[in-house]
């Protein structure tokens, strides 16, 4: 969210800031559901969709996004979403499998979809064992979506 304030004849945009609710490591969630890689950053999502969903309404869902108030959140490309990746941390997701990624972005299964596609496949990226891979663009089989975006936009 932004908001322009005046001062005399000096206008500057005014970021409304979000209050830290918890830090790991690199990443710092915010109580408006969003999580800050300092490392690249990248602003996510704190949690994915929540359901299977494929890969057009994935795109669909990341560009449609709102959270915390911002308007330009996009699909994650493959290499953004294995630097998420880390084998030192591990949850289990609500699909009953471990994931490998910090506990502040909420996985409720296993795979995420990437931006990338080649014909009918899409690029998948898999978080319990670390898989790059494509998949069927139409099946939403543990795939789910997580919105990205650019901070400071």
């Amino acid at each position: 969210m932004v908001i322009v304030i005046s001062i005399g004849s000096f206008i500057a945009p005014y970021y409304a800031i979000a209050g830290e609710i918890a830090r790991d490591g690199r990443f710092i969630a915010f109580d408006n559901g969003t999580v800050l890689d300092t490392k690249t950053k990248l602003m996510w999502a704190a949690k994915d969709n929540g359901a299977y969903i494929d890969w057009a309404n994935a795109e669909a869902y990341c560009e449609n996004y709102r959270g915390g108030g911002y308007t330009e959140w996009r699909m994650p490309t493959l290499d953004e979403l294995e630097g998420l990746y880390d084998t030192a941390k591990t949850y289990k997701s609500d699909c009953g499998f471990d994931v490998h990624l910090t506990e502040l972005i909420r996985l409720t299964c296993i795979s995420l979809w990437a931006s990338g596609t080649s014909g009918t496949a899409a690029a998948r990226f898999r978080y319990y064992d670390g898989t790059r891979y494509w998949y069927p663009q139409w099946s939403d089989d543990f795939i789910r979506a997580l919105p990205v975006r650019r901070s400071g936009k």
